[in-house]
């Protein structure tokens, strides 16, 4: 268990996984500077532990995240005085997402209720999403006269392309589980009841597998969105080359030979 314990998040470690829980349900887990610098500083903390082999993202009671808390006075305009809310994207949201994207392990965004603007982009700066059947995704920026942020329109084109994404984002419509799913803007939608068993399931399934290699295969998937075949093909050369010399490689092997269940050690 982590001894650290802001006042809107919880953090917890059981064996190889960790689990961060954002914790404002009366705000529906909205996100202030505060809670952003500190979800920050709980994921740094997370990827330094050695024995932690995936992480869970989650909130508590009936939502995911309505995105920006808009009463954090870090972003609501002072009478006549407009707030920079270039600020918090460069301070808070920036490096929580590339934060979130460069995790030493996979990572797991159990969205359990409503996800909102920037509680959209947080889930999907996840490497999986699953999300309970009743849950939805709202792009809400333009109800406000803002655009779609913190990661949200390079994120939207490329899992949903480009007139998804557009409709997404300036309709402003509330969208379902399923319907995300089939869309391929998360990894499943799954019944409410056997939500918290589906996202055991999978949290302990991927603290299983080889870290070190699905987290190469994490940047070299996101890598190769910008590049070109032969880009792809290089870095996949230096990868392989890498991960042949690890232990997974021959632990893999080993009990695949043996017709055994593999234990893999290497972060």
């Amino acid at each position: 268990m982590s001894q650290i314990q802001p006042p809107a998040l919880r953090v917890e470690t059981v064996g190889p996984i960790a689990r961060i829980t954002l914790d404002r349900p009366d705000a529906l887990n909205a996100l202030t500077a505060q809670l952003i610098a500190d979800l920050i500083g709980a994921l740094d903390a997370v990827a330094a532990q050695q024995d932690v082999r995936c992480l869970v993202l989650t909130g508590a009671g009936r939502a995911f995240c309505a995105g920006q808390d808009l009463r954090d006075p870090a972003v609501a305009p002072n009478g006549s005085t407009p707030k920079d809310l270039g600020t918090i994207i460069e301070t808070g949201y920036k490096p929580l997402v590339l934060r979130l994207r460069s995790m030493p392990m996979p990572t797991l965004a159990a969205v359990n209720g409503v996800a909102a603007g920037a509680g959209v982009s947080l889930a999907l700066a996840c490497d999986l999403v699953v999300a309970r059947r009743g849950a939805a995704f709202v792009q809400a920026f333009s109800a406000i006269g803002l655009i779609p942020d913190s990661g949200a329109t390079w994120n939207l084109p490329r899992l949903a392309g480009r007139a998804r994404a557009l409709g997404l984002a300036l309709l402003g419509d509330k969208l379902g589980a399923e319907r995300a799913e089939q869309m391929g803007l998360i990894w499943a939608a799954v019944e409410d009841a056997t939500f918290d068993d589906e996202v055991t399931r999978l949290s302990e399934r991927l603290a299983a597998l080889p870290t070190r290699a699905l987290v190469r295969t994490r940047a070299l998937i996101d890598a190769g969105l910008g590049g070109t075949l032969e880009q792809a093909l290089d870095a996949e050369a230096a990868a392989q080359r890498e991960l042949g010399f690890a232990a997974d490689y021959a632990e893999g092997v080993a009990a695949f030979a043996q017709k055994r269940a593999p234990r893999f050690t290497d972060r």
